[in-house]
């Protein structure tokens, strides 16, 4: 019988999703829970599992087209016998069981990644749907056998944030993809780099990062074999603009930014600081014995004086709920860090960051910057931040006014640190110098209470060893 997988709830009452890429083709046989489609939300990728074992016999959607929770994306043919069609009860409608049919216990269905996989087949008269019409991906109706009756799977949420990860994986079929890790096909896709043409060199051929970073210095080669040097095309003469669809992270990102500047009206604050003795103290750290083979930053010590500092002042660690109409208190520090990534800016926290030494604050922050270059930042970890950084420096940036983090009281931009003239112990010498910007909720935080949270960031930078008197 022909069974129609229509797009499941992914999470989080995302109402739409993109077909970024198909693993399968018609006529392909799948096995249960075998990866079928990567499926993109605002938020992240999610690779769908299918929910059945049989053969593809139409793809609804094309990739790159964005689909509604509901709509049918691939119809399956399934092996089984073809159930006796009831009568349709007068007056009844398409789902609706027939009134006379006998009631059965209902039988435990076998989750699998995304939604449930096929019911076990009953005996008696099953339930139906009415079926509408849909082409598949090449615009063709998919024809089904005669005797075929579609069924609709409406499967539930995601059972597991395990299958969510951005979305930097090559699109084609499992079995055609060159041997690879998540990490280095993700590195290959922002490079630019074409799997297919690299020869691994690690374990049983297994493609390398070593690998993909050295595709970069050779020349690229054109389909017929000749080498180029040709950039990517660039807009026709007299070509004046280009136009590109908002979808995904940047169309969530600009919904979540509109709402944060327009709902919460935002402050700014800045404190220009002497870090000189906090770069002495990273350079101190290096030859610690305690510290051996951990890369210490000057993100790490600002994010746990952040820590410290909103134990001092809990009022930028809140919420305004206006739905409860109830301002939340948070007892517990989820320490977003503001990521630029291919796909867009993304936000993923830190867990617990206040629970957290310097060493393993470090080791977080390294790990969450990997996972954000890689790809691979789990959707999970981009909900239930309660204050966030925002590190401008990297960028060359001395200062700015950054939006607040939806739901969040706070966010701190950490600017580039410069060496120059700063006044010195009655004189003139050259320090570093670094600016830190705070914008708040002056909802949720007045300017007294900015001020204060913003000073006790800038004294334990300026000197470390005032943690003491602060904790």
């Amino acid at each position: 019988m022909i069974k129609v997988f229509r797009l499941p709830d992914l999470g989080e009452g995302l109402t739409e999703s993109e077909i970024v890429a198909w693993r399968v083709s018609p006529g392909d046989t799948v096995e249960l829970n075998q990866l079928i489609a990567d499926v993109e939300t605002a938020k992240a990728v999610v690779e769908l599992p299918s929910p059945f074992a049989g053969v593809v016999t139409q793809l609804h959607q094309q990739p790159g087209t964005v689909v509604h929770v509901g709509e049918p994306i691939v119809s399956f043919e399934v092996a089984g016998a073809e159930p006796a069609e009831p009568a349709e009860p007068a007056g009844g409608t398409p789902g609706q069981a027939d009134a006379a049919a006998p009631a059965e216990p209902a039988e435990e269905r076998e989750p699998v990644l995304v939604g449930y996989g096929a019911a076990p087949e009953r005996s008696g008269r099953p339930h139906r749907r009415a079926r509408s019409g849909s082409a598949d991906a090449g615009g063709q109706a998919a024809e089904a056998p005669a005797s075929a009756e579609p069924t609709d799977v409406e499967p539930t949420a995601v059972e597991t944030a395990a299958t969510e990860r951005i979305a930097v994986e090559p699109s084609e079929p499992a079995a055609a993809r060159p041997r690879s890790t998540p990490p280095v096909r993700a590195l290959a896709r922002v490079l630019g780099v074409d799997l297919s043409h690299l020869t691994g060199t690690g374990p049983t051929g297994l493609i390398t990062r070593e690998d993909v970073r050295a595709q970069l210095a050779r020349p690229a080669e054109a389909p017929d074999g000749t080498e180029t040097g040709a950039p990517a095309p660039t807009p026709g003469p007299g070509q004046r603009e280009t136009r590109s669809p908002i979808r995904s992270v940047r169309k969530h990102t600009a919904a979540a930014m509109v709402r944060s500047a327009f709902t919460a009206p935002h402050v700014t604050e800045f404190l220009t600081i002497d870090v000189t003795p906090t770069m002495e103290l990273i350079d101190a750290l290096k030859t610690n014995r305690s510290f051996q083979g951990m890369r210490i930053g000057i993100l790490a010590v600002v994010a746990k004086a952040l820590c410290l500092a909103v134990a001092r002042n809990p009022d930028v660690n809140t919420r305004w709920d206006e739905a409860a109409g109830e301002i939340v208190q948070f007892h517990h520090v989820n320490l977003g860090i503001a990521a630029a990534t291919p796909r867009g800016l993304l936000v993923p926290n830190i867990p617990d960051a206040d629970r957290l030494g310097l060493a393993d604050l470090a080791a977080a922050l390294a790990e969450l910057t990997e996972a954000a270059r890689a790809g691979t930042t789990s959707a999970a970890s981009l909900r239930g931040g309660t204050i966030s950084i925002t590190n401008v420096g990297v960028f060359g940036i001395d200062a700015g006014t950054p939006i607040l983090n939806p739901g969040e009281a706070a966010i701190l931009a950490v600017g580039g640190i410069r060496r120059q003239p700063w006044e010195h112990h009655g004189g003139i010498a050259l320090r570093h110098v670094m600016t830190l910007s705070l914008s708040f909720d002056h909802r949720l935080v007045d300017g007294e209470q900015g001020a204060r949270f913003l000073v006790d960031i800038g004294t334990i930078l300026a000197d470390p060893a005032m943690v003491l008197t602060m904790v």
